[in-house]
């Protein structure tokens, strides 16, 4: 009797779909699942591998599974989709999760415990309430622009456009102040609450020992450092600092072929969050920098004299990568290198 190597999973709300296969690919049996049938179904199971796509809820699931006796993968969507046959439906889609799980090359992603994805909440809400606040501020100058009253771009430069809301001898109608009012009020609070996001992220990075020695990174402040700690893998799933680079998307996308290496835009692959507050870190280091008109990183100085800088961002930024990889996997803080002469 030919027994189950590995069970595709496809998830769901409601109904789920799984797929059997033995080891050498051949299928044992395509069935529906309802939510509260999957963990019965699981147990009475041999041990063997459990594949689902990373999605909302599956690191819930393979946290449950994995209780179970059975080895879990986790695997890209991008990776799956390249298995699906003709039409996608939820046993399409479960039997190439079952055969991508399958390929000896396949890349999996880590399965995170319930305190590393209690931890990256703080950093999920803070952009929620961020892009608020920017929704909020943006409806406060669009409105204000029909009543021909501008001001510049910034955060510092709205609290001209809210005095003009609340000076009762401005130019704007009776009728639109106490619906503007209401914008202000909002913005106000959710100044507040951007606020205390930032002292919990300053808080975790002081207690936090690795995010400490992150902090000494140039461009790497409490908010980036702490995200690091809590939503990047552990650093021995790369095996070196320009993998690590890779899977944040801050290298060229590749169109090469024939022996010819076209290199194009970055990739925007892997973690978003992280791969913006490192652009952002090498953006503000490459503006001092632009200003000042000199920098203690010669390598900087050398790159700013002969590429773009919206260019040198982007390689700053891989190059503080490559470092943060280096201090997760040895310890130890950054040093500022020497200047030579």
């Amino acid at each position: 009797m030919l027994e189950v190597n590995t069970i595709g999973l496809d998830l769901a709300k409601n109904v789920f779909q799984a797929h059997g296969a033995d080891g050498s690919g051949a299928v044992l049996f395509r069935k529906k699942l309802r939510r509260d049938q999957v963990l019965r179904f699981l147990v009475d199971q041999p041990a063997c591998t459990v594949a689902m796509e990373a999605c909302a809820g599956s690191h819930y699931w393979a946290r449950e599974i994995a209780k179970l006796g059975h080895e879990v993968r986790l695997i890209a969507p991008g990776y799956v989709k390249p298995f699906v046959k003709r039409q996608k439906n939820d046993a399409a889609d479960a039997e190439a999760i079952c055969e991508a799980a399958q390929r000896p090359t396949m890349r999996f992603v880590a399965v995170k415990s319930e305190e590393q994805q209690a931890a990256a909440m703080v950093f999920r809400i803070r952009d929620l309430v961020v892009r608020q606040r920017t929704q909020t501020i943006n409806a406060i100058r669009g409105h204000l622009a029909e009543f021909g009253l501008v001001a510049a771009q910034g955060l510092f430069h709205v609290a001209k456009l809210i005095a003009t809301i609340e000076d009762k001898g401005s130019a704007i109608p009776e009728a639109a102040r106490p619906i503007l009012s209401l914008l202000v009020e909002q913005l106000r609070a959710l100044d507040t609450r951007v606020a205390e996001l930032d002292r919990e992220v300053a808080r975790r990075a002081r207690e936090d020992t690795e995010a400490r020695r992150l902090m000494t990174i140039p461009g790497i402040g409490p908010v980036t450092a702490t995200a690091l700690a809590a939503l990047a893998p552990s650093a021995q799933t790369f095996e070196r600092g320009r993998d690590f680079a890779a899977w944040l998307g801050l290298t060229p996308l590749q169109r090469s072929s024939g022996g010819k290496q076209k290199l194009g835009e970055t990739t925007r692959m892997g973690e978003r969050t992280l791969r913006r507050l490192l652009i952002i870190g090498a953006s503000a280091a490459v503006r001092w920098a632009m200003r000042k008109g000199s920098t203690g990183d010669p390598w900087l100085s050398r790159m700013l004299e002969r590429k773009p800088p919206m260019l040198v961002i982007v390689a700053l930024a891989n190059k503080t990568a490559r470092i943060v990889w280096a201090l997760m996997a040895r310890g130890g803080t950054y040093r500022t290198p020497a200047i030579a002469g």
